[in-house]
């Protein structure tokens, strides 16, 4: 197999590590950019150290590359009565125009050649109203809608899909997590009564980006159900 190269945003921690992970299993290098530095030891990982809700320019990468993946992501849940100006522009920044930066920094990397891809992060709650997730799912929407323009923009010559999973068991998630009611509380809202790993969701990402060669324009549920069905 070929090897390729991928810049991932948010590579070094929750569901952006189990993607660098398999990435590199699958013989590949790997380019992390986020706020701190790879816990994997791999040859194949160069860092770039960047706060993506900071005004800070992103990293110069001239690598070319056949894959851009972003995942920082935010899980801010508050009644619309306890939600600041900040909170919503925070996400907004975080998720979307993170995203949108990102990819417009990057897209010159891309070897169109190659088949290259972009891969976004949504979330179920773009598509399925959920109490206080106002201010996640706005900015999720948004992903959403930077994908769909994207792919359009830049088809043929690179594909732009995005995954839209639900509750993960991450660091990010823990405050969901904490504790055995909290867990059996998430697990039964989903038809499987499990929440999802982040090798999970990794696994479908790694497909989509360097097996999938003929999808574009996609939103992608990984939800354990979620959404789709009564039960």
């Amino acid at each position: 197999m070929q090897k390729k190269t991928f810049i991932i945003a948010g590579g070094t921690s929750g569901i952006g590590q189990q993607i660098t992970k398999k990435l590199l299993e699958k013989g590949n290098a790997v380019l992390t950019i986020s706020r701190k530095k790879p816990e994997i030891e791999d040859p194949e990982i160069e860092h770039f150290e960047h706060d993506f809700l900071s005004d800070a320019p992103l990293p110069k990468i001239e690598t070319q590359v056949d894959g851009l993946i972003y995942c920082p992501g935010s899980i801010t849940l508050k009644p619309i009565g306890m939600l600041k100006p900040e909170d919503i522009l925070n996400d907004f920044k975080l998720n979307a125009a993170g995203a949108f930066a990102f990819a417009k920094a990057y897209k010159a990397n891309l070897a169109v050649d190659r088949n290259p891809g972009i891969l976004f992060f949504s979330s179920v709650a773009a598509s399925v109203g959920m109490p206080f997730h106002a201010s996640v799912s706005m900015a999720k929407g948004a992903v959403e809608g930077l994908t769909l323009a994207l792919s359009a923009e830049l088809s043929p010559a690179i594909r732009v899909n995005c995954l839209a999973p639900s509750l993960t068991d991450t660091p990010l998630a823990q405050p969901l997590l904490s504790n055995d009611a909290k867990k059996s509380a998430n697990a039964e809202r989903h038809p499987l009564k499990r929440v999802g790993t982040a090798e999970e969701i990794a696994q479908l990402a790694v497909f989509v980006l360097t097996e999938a060669t003929w999808m574009t324009g996609q939103i992608i549920g990984i939800n354990g159900g979620l959404g789709s069905m009564v039960k």
